[in-house]
């Protein structure tokens, strides 16, 4: 073995012991070289291309995927609004409605309430001359039969009997007529 000039170092088993070895290390080491550049490292830089390609691809389809959660998102916000404004207009249509149709309903209500007074009045005017009518004819009879006791003569001639009856009865509405006012 021979040790390097100048350093003193043993490389033992490293350290060739013919010149030619050295060459045939050399254009092996060269040929190895060769090899991997024109076949190994085109390899390794396809894979990688492809590799890089595809990551980038995933980025830009993670991006584009993100960008139309967030057109999704926006739309959603949006429609979500537009229906909660839909929703208002709704109830304020609704109350208006509701105050239309209880405003109607207490005026229908209040047609029907004055029809109904109205109606009442009539039939009771009605029953009211009704019973003057009848109690006429009554008080007629009875002051007929009364005025002929008091006269002591026959009250029974009609046109007569009838003459008393309106004055006794125009005199009796002129004293209610005199004690309410």
């Amino acid at each position: 073995m021979l040790p390097l000039e100048g350093e003193g170092i043993d490389l033992g088993p490293l350290l060739p012991e013919y010149p030619s070895e050295i060459i045939a290390g050399i254009i092996l080491f060269l040929l190895v070289w060769f090899v991997v550049a024109k076949k190994v490292v085109p390899i390794f830089e396809k894979t990688y291309a492809e590799r890089t390609e595809e990551i980038q691809g995933g980025i830009e389809k993670a991006e584009a995927a993100q960008a139309e959660a967030a057109a999704a998102l926006a739309e959603y916000k949006e429609q979500l609004a537009s229906a909660r404004e839909e929703a208002a207009r709704i109830r304020e249509e609704a109350k208006t409605q509701a105050a239309a149709t209880a405003a109607e309903l207490r005026q229908a209500a209040q047609e029907e309430s004055a029809r109904l007074l109205e109606t009442a009045r009539a039939q009771i005017e009605a029953e009211r001359a009704h019973v003057v009518q009848e109690l006429r004819g009554e008080i007629g009879g009875l002051a007929t039969q009364l005025a002929g006791r008091i006269v002591g003569e026959s009250l029974e001639d009609d046109e007569r009997a009838r003459r008393s009856v309106e004055r006794f009865i125009a005199e009796l509405e002129a004293e209610a007529e005199a004690k309410t006012v």
